[in-house]
């Protein structure tokens, strides 16, 4: 999920290239990034239904994470747009960089933004569970990836979710 949600990133790599790499293959590897995380990411979601790995998660309360795109958009793309990828140095630089990122997403629980949810009109949502309510509620905030907004998840509503990752589920369609 980390990678996949580094899909733009990858796209302004490609378009600017580099002077190291031959563009078919620079533009080949970034596509395969792009196309491959997206797709095993979807292939969860798939495989996620197909196999009825459903929850029904207990709302305590839920709220819009729009303001986390911010954070994504200063730490992702805008210092990498103007990185100079001239060198093997510079293009080491930037490789360490990313591994810093996808740890640092991946420990903060960011792995779920996905331009590609926002495209089809899905909303993330940080959800809080109430204490004690099933096995899956009251251990750490839920991530809920549905077209719904915040002021239509209510407190004590039950929404049934596929589960994507451990944190990140995908309400069910009704």
């Amino acid at each position: 999920m980390v990678i996949s949600s580094m899909s733009p990133l990858f796209v302004l790599l490609a378009i600017r290239g580099t002077s190291l790499i031959p563009d078919k293959l620079f533009i080949t590897v970034c596509s395969l990034l792009i196309i491959g995380s997206n797709g095993v990411l979807f292939l969860r979601i798939h495989t996620a239904e197909k196999q009825e790995d459903e929850r029904v998660l207990s709302v305590g309360s839920a709220r819009d994470s729009r303001g986390h795109v911010l954070v994504y958009l200063f730490t992702m793309l805008l210092p990498f747009y103007r990185q100079s990828l001239d060198s093997w140095r510079d293009l080491s630089a930037m490789a360490v960089a990313l591994a810093f990122i996808i740890f640092l997403f991946w420990h903060l629980n960011y792995h779920y933004m996905n331009i590609v949810f926002a495209i089809k009109g899905y909303r993330v949502l940080e959800m809080h569970t109430p204490d004690a309510v099933n096995k899956y509620s009251g251990r750490q905030n839920l991530v809920l990836i549905t077209r719904r907004t915040d002021d239509e998840v209510v407190a004590a509503q039950k929404v049934r979710a596929y589960r994507v990752s451990d944190s990140v589920y995908m309400e069910k369609n009704k």
